[in-house]
């Protein structure tokens, strides 16, 4: 949105918490082979991580990201790099931790820590993504599609979405990624890059209606 943009309204938060909902999957966790956390602006996800690795759920966790606009000046190491630092400041050992440090986007974030995992003589069968709170259907969608011989489950940090927007202290950047995110939901399967997902009809709308209200910094195309 703009500078001079109106404040955002009830409805366009009512909008936004529908598409939030949307992102979520809802996977009952279990023990599986191998976590990957995400990188991305939220360090939250790698203390998610840590957490999930101290209950016992995997034996190793796999940090991918490099840098984005978003991230360079949060992150100047790299996504993956400062995310295993907080990890292990969580107790998580070094020796459990994988890092991979270029990927750009959640296809690379997929394929090279395959890679990665592949060049430590690791091949899993069951995997679990952890990611934002409104990553977690794409980056399903992604690994679906570009790696279909594991069992994927998604897990986030675990916040309403109230509660995530204080915690990133910008609501129309948040609302602009909910956007940005089902955007490319409904558009990489064409593209072959994703797995196709049902978005619902009242979901389809708020995603509409806050694009016409302007939250659109995030989409592709543009």
């Amino acid at each position: 949105m703009t500078d001079n943009q109106p404040a955002i309204n009830d409805e366009q938060i009512r909008n936004a918490k529908l598409v939030w909902d949307y992102h979520q999957m809802g996977h009952e966790l279990r023990p599986v082979d191998v976590a990957i956390g995400l990188g991305s602006h939220d360090l939250g996800v790698a203390a998610f991580s840590a957490e999930l690795y101290r209950t016992g759920l995997f034996p190793t966790l796999v940090f991918t990201g490099g840098n984005s606009p978003t991230t360079a000046k949060v992150f100047p190491r790299g996504e993956a790099v400062h995310f295993r630092e907080h990890a292990l400041t969580l107790g998580v050992p070094d020796s459990a931790i994988l890092v991979e440090p270029n990927a750009g986007n959640t296809g690379q974030n997929v394929e090279l820590s395959r890679q990665l995992l592949a060049s430590a003589g690791i091949t899993p069968k069951s995997v679990l993504l952890v990611s934002k709170p409104y990553m977690e259907r794409r980056s399903f969608a992604t690994a679906r599609k570009l790696w279909p011989e594991v069992e994927v489950l998604c897990a986030s940090e675990p916040m309403e979405f109230d509660d995530y927007l204080k915690s990133i202290g910008d609501e129309t950047l948040v609302i602009d990624m909910l956007v940005g995110d089902l955007q490319r939901i409904i558009e990489y399967p064409k593209q072959g890059f994703a797995i196709e997902q049902d978005v619902p009809e009242n979901v389809r709308t708020a995603y509409e209606d806050l694009i016409r209200a302007g939250f659109t910094s995030r989409l592709i195309g543009r």
